[in-house]
């Protein structure tokens, strides 16, 4: 089953309303997120705690990487850079970090505050290989947006 991006948004609007803990927000989005997709074989937040240095946060899914450097891997890209990273071999991404070995594919997206201050990225890993398109992209920045760049 794909992902009913219209319907997880409203849901979520519906559960995170009222709510500004960071923490609190990103669990519940890497729930939802996580549950909505079959592709999503891992669903998580990596948080910045120091300069140039991810932190694992909320996630669904087997064991995550703990800690993550701005200059390794994707989610280190996605933070370095402010890109969202669309991989569709990480095989293929130099610099790859394998935190599991069933990953094939993954898309990792900046997560910016009200302030445009950067506070993580959500990182969505797949079995399948190519998993992610330009759709998924769009989709995720805009629940991304509505959920931690509010006020």
């Amino acid at each position: 089953m794909r992902a009913n991006y219209a319907e997880l948004e409203s849901m979520i609007d519906a559960l995170v309303e009222g709510e500004s803990d960071q923490v609190a927000l990103m669990a519940t989005v890497a729930c939802e997120l996580h549950h909505a997709d079959d592709r999503f074989d891992w669903t998580g937040f990596y948080r910045v705690v120091a300069p140039e240095m991810l932190k694992i946060g909320p996630y669904q899914g087997g064991h995550g990487c703990l800690t993550i450097p701005f200059s390794r891997g994707v989610c280190g890209a996605a933070a370095r850079t402010g890109e969202v990273q669309l991989v569709p071999d990480v095989e293929a991404f130099a610099g790859h970090i394998a935190c599991s070995s069933s990953t094939r594919s993954e898309i990792v997206l900046p997560v910016r505050d009200g302030a445009g201050r950067l506070i993580g990225v959500l990182d969505i890993d797949s079995d399948q290989p190519d998993a992610f398109d330009l759709a998924d992209q769009a989709a995720l920045e805009r629940i991304l947006a509505r959920v931690f760049a509010r006020g």
